[in-house]
């Protein structure tokens, strides 16, 4: 007997980076010649001693680690990222108005359950962060594209065609995934713009703000001015995650800094799905907020060594355009004649390569898509580019 399924669930796409690890199986990678994954956007090594011990203490000697916590998070920890946001984006973000969550993919998803009802609207840039437009599927949403051409930077001009009268939001990533670019500050203010125009909500999801190249927590500077303006939640929600500054992937901290009335509305949904965000890594991510700065910043700094690796790599491969580049992510058009998907299977068997194709981040049947490629170069080191770089070179379809 087959059980019935949800259809917007068995309609919604297979995970795309455990869709790809399957194009390994049966592939004999020699030792001389070991697979380069660049497939996904997730730091390789632990975190640093202080915060691992950090959270070894507060397993052993903390009881109330191991116990239900706040349904939105360690006032700790929220008022921390309060401080530290509202001293960075120079503006003004009380303790109320932060919630944690596990991971930043719950934090879109307790959002998007917030804001949108089956049937409602979404505007999405393409190509977009797929676990978005999976869990707009899921929701029984409607995804709308928002195609962002060669400069892969969204258009508010063009956004505003895609509004109507069920679009609940607008939801940006910058730096992006998975092209790598950085929104500049006034496309981020005329989105704020238009989604306050039409009483709709404008989602930025920050996760990769620690390695943006204009900005650090050292050298100062903001990404952008959307906390200057003082009736900011009214339109914004921002998203983050300590999993990649932090290398806490494995513990799942995220956050959302919205209105205190949306998290009031958000509650109901954590309560439900989590409960409570997890205490020991919580507990991690305010030790790294409150001793890891400086390390941050070499982390950032090591990233953005990486990055010019792959501009200058890309300069050298004939025939390969690098679209976007910046924070984990390079995105590239292929210059063959074969579609993105088949392509990168390929590159797999024939170079020992694992990337994601552009048909994983693009509506179906585009065309953008089956010619472009992203790059997770974080996951390798400047000598890892160097050997990525030499067996492309070398490869013919």
């Amino acid at each position: 007997m087959t059980l019935p399924l949800n259809p917007n669930l068995a309609a919604t796409e297979l995970p795309p980076v455990m869709e790809a690890r399957r194009w390994t199986e049966g592939v004999t990678f020699p030792p001389d010649r070991p697979l380069i994954n660049v497939s996904q956007a997730a730091p390789v090594e632990i975190p640093p001693l202080g915060l691992r011990e950090a959270i070894a203490e507060a397993a052993i000697n903390d009881p109330d680690a191991h116990l239900y916590g706040p349904v939105l998070g360690l006032p700790a920890l929220r008022a921390e990222i309060a401080r530290q946001f509202s001293a960075a984006y120079s503006g003004a973000i009380a303790p109320g108005q932060v919630a944690i969550t596990q991971g930043c993919n719950q934090a879109f998803c307790a959002v998007m359950a917030t804001l949108a009802a089956p049937g409602d609207e979404v505007i999405l840039p393409v190509p977009w962060y797929f676990n978005h437009k999976m869990w707009l599927d899921m929701a029984g949403c409607t995804t709308r594209a928002l195609d962002t051409g060669a400069s892969l930077i969204p258009d508010a001009g063009a956004a505003r065609a895609l509004i109507g009268p069920k679009t609940r939001a607008i939801v940006l990533v910058t730096p992006n995934n998975p092209g790598g670019v950085e929104y500049p500050p006034e496309t981020l203010a005329a989105f704020r713009d238009l989604a306050r125009e039409h009483g709709i909500a404008l989602v930025i999801d920050e996760t990769y703000r620690d390695f943006d190249s204009r900005h650090s927590a050292l050298t100062g500077g903001r990404p952008h001015d959307l906390f200057l303006d003082p009736d900011w939640a009214d339109t914004v929600i921002q998203l983050y995650s300590f999993s990649k500054a932090y290398r806490m992937t494995g513990h799942r901290v995220g956050s959302v800094t919205a209105s205190e009335k949306l998290l009031a509305e958000m509650e109901k949904f954590l309560d439900t799905v989590a409960i409570c965000p997890g205490q020991l890594g919580q507990i991690g991510a305010l030790w790294g907020m409150r001793n890891l700065t400086q390390w941050v910043a070499g982390e950032r700094d090591e990233i953005l060594r990486r990055r010019e690796a792959m501009i200058a790599g890309f300069g050298a491969l004939t025939g390969w355009k690098l679209l976007g580049c910046g924070a984990y992510f390079a995105y590239v058009e292929h210059p063959f004649d074969i579609a993105s998907d088949a392509l990168c299977q390929r590159l797999v068997r024939d170079c020992g390569i694992l990337m994601l194709p552009g048909t994983f981040f693009c509506p179906e049947g585009s065309d953008a898509g089956r010619r472009q490629i992203r790059i997770a170069f974080a996951n390798i080191g400047t000598e890892g580019i160097a050997e990525m770089f030499a067996r492309l070179r070398d490869f013919r379809p």
